[in-house]
């Protein structure tokens, strides 16, 4: 299962998505979406919620789970779900693209002056 610190890129044949922030805008976002059940993520994935890759990364995590998991233990599906869930909510927050930029922006700066000494 790829964590929270990043997701698996597995090719699958097909080209990569890549939604640029004026795309995402046009994705109409209701104000919460329901993410209680296995498949209210899976839906939310599949209608375009989420980070660029998570849908198949989504699929291909649940498997995973369901096959390493015993019947009485279900905590790596308990834990994809939380993951993904995640990822949605963050997909929802119109300010995650600018913290994202603005976090790249320190980070090169701070890269720049660390040079420097």
């Amino acid at each position: 299962m790829s964590g929270p610190a990043g997701h698996s890129s597995q090719d699958s044949g097909t080209e990569e998505q890549t939604i640029t922030i004026a795309q995402r805008a046009e994705i109409a976002v209701p104000a919460s979406l329901p993410l209680r059940t296995i498949g209210d993520p899976r839906a939310a994935l599949r209608s375009g919620h989420g980070l660029p890759g998570d849908r198949e990364s989504f699929e291909a995590d649940m498997q995973h789970a369901l096959e390493t998991s015993s019947e009485t233990d279900l905590e790596a599906v308990a834990a994809v779900i939380v993951d993904y869930r995640g990822r949605i909510r963050l997909y929802q927050d119109r300010d995650f693209d600018t913290a994202v930029q603005e976090g790249i922006e320190l980070a090169v700066r701070l890269k720049q002056e660390d040079g420097r000494q």
